[in-house]
């Protein structure tokens, strides 16, 4: 099934793609037009997407996820000339919004308490925060495993199935669950520790 070439980071045709390689391509006197139409198209394929996963990051705060979007696009933009138009640019994107949001948390977390308490009733806690961004961090390296991996953790801890049960539901042997359990731990392993999360 072809992919719709006007989907969010779609691959190859998508217009985002075609304005990157552009402006990449074009003079500088040029460039003024092709800057224009690659924000505009920015803007249009990727601030919904983006918006709902940063929405999700600033635990509902509308108005921070929205200037985070901002900030996210305005720097995929100033970094045109290094993305590659051919490929998805939204774990890009999410990359660099996720860190915003870490980053602005932080910033927000080493100032003076403020004196009206109000906002700060509905701001999560320090663990709740922790426990969201392990959360996002274990997503992206369960995503980061082969298919046949990332199965057979599903089935034996997240959906707490025995072996024999995920063996039954997988429709492998026995040794078979067992051995990949093993690998895509240990493959699991690995990717918290590439993303600083040590297991």
């Amino acid at each position: 099934m072809a992919e719709d070439s006007r989907a969010p980071g779609g691959r190859g045709g998508s217009q985002v793609g075609q304005l990157i390689k552009l402006r990449r391509q074009s003079k500088p006197s040029r460039r003024k037009g092709a800057d224009e139409d690659l924000a505009a198209a920015l803007y249009r394929d990727f601030r919904e997407p983006l918006l709902g996963l940063v929405i999700k990051l600033t635990a509902g705060d509308r108005q921070w996820a929205e200037d985070i979007v901002q900030e996210t696009l305005l720097r995929a933009w100033r970094s045109a000339d290094q993305l590659y138009g051919d490929e998805s640019l939204m774990p890009w994107l999410a990359t660099v919004a996720r860190r915003l949001v870490i980053d602005d948390w932080r910033r927000r977390r080493s100032r003076p308490m403020e004196v009206n308490d109000d906002p700060l009733e509905e701001m999560p806690d320090t663990d709740k925060w922790e426990q969201l961004l392990q959360s996002i961090t274990v997503n992206e390296a369960l995503r980061s495993l082969s298919p046949m991996h990332r199965e057979v953790l599903v089935e034996t801890f997240l959906r707490d199935r025995s072996v024999n049960e995920a063996a039954k539901v997988l429709g492998v042997p026995v040794g078979t669950v067992k051995s990949r359990c093993f690998y895509a731990l240990r493959a699991l392993r690995a990717a918290l520790g590439e993303k600083g999360l040590a297991p």
